[in-house]
């Protein structure tokens, strides 16, 4: 099956089953722990858009806990970064339809929550084509050690995700089911 016909399956199944906060604070919290990651790091998250699993919960809480949160801005064609970013701060609306914060400070994180379309036991992701979130864990990659962690619903998991020379292989796969072995 082409990524193309997969993704527009897999869309409408999340759409037709979505449940905002499918992902707990205690699963990402025990992550984070096994991974001995301190209140000091930088959390790199998302705004869920288009019945994506929710982590704003997650970043709300974490934020509480002095855990510094950013979110990304796509800047051109197939470019995004993160910039650091507080609930007290406020969102603008890009022309993609997506909540970004105000460009204040670029930041690099060590923790990244990746929304997804799709994914494999393989922990391969599909997206929606675009290639941002890919080509910035590889850009990242090659200034620091990172945590990619995939938040979905476990019936978006699929046995393969047909794969492109540059699609990246996420660390772990949270879904409201556990973590995919």
């Amino acid at each position: 099956m082409s990524k193309e016909t997969l993704r527009k399956k897999l869309l409408n199944l999340r759409k037709k089953n979505f449940k905002d906060k499918a992902i707990t604070l205690i699963q990402f919290k025990k992550i984070l722990k096994k991974m001995n990651f301190k209140n000091n790091i930088e959390i790199g998250g998302y705004y869920p858009i288009n019945s994506e699993t929710g982590c704003l919960h997650i970043l709300e809480n974490l934020e509480k806990k002095n855990f510094k949160i950013s979110l990304p801005v796509i800047k051109k064609k197939n470019n995004m970064d993160f910039y650091q970013w507080s609930f007290k701060d406020p969102l603008k609306v890009s022309k993609r339809g997506i909540p970004e914060p105000y460009i204040k400070k670029k930041v690099f994180p060590d923790v990244i929550i990746v929304p997804l379309v799709g994914f494999d036991k393989n922990k391969f992701r599909l997206g929606y084509g675009g290639g941002f979130y890919d080509r910035y864990i590889a850009k990242l990659l090659k200034l620091k050690k990172v945590l990619t962690i995939g938040f979905a619903f476990s019936f978006q998991q699929t046995k393969i995700i047909p794969l492109n020379n540059f699609d990246q292989k996420l660390d772990i796969i949270l879904t409201n089911k556990g973590n995919v072995k």
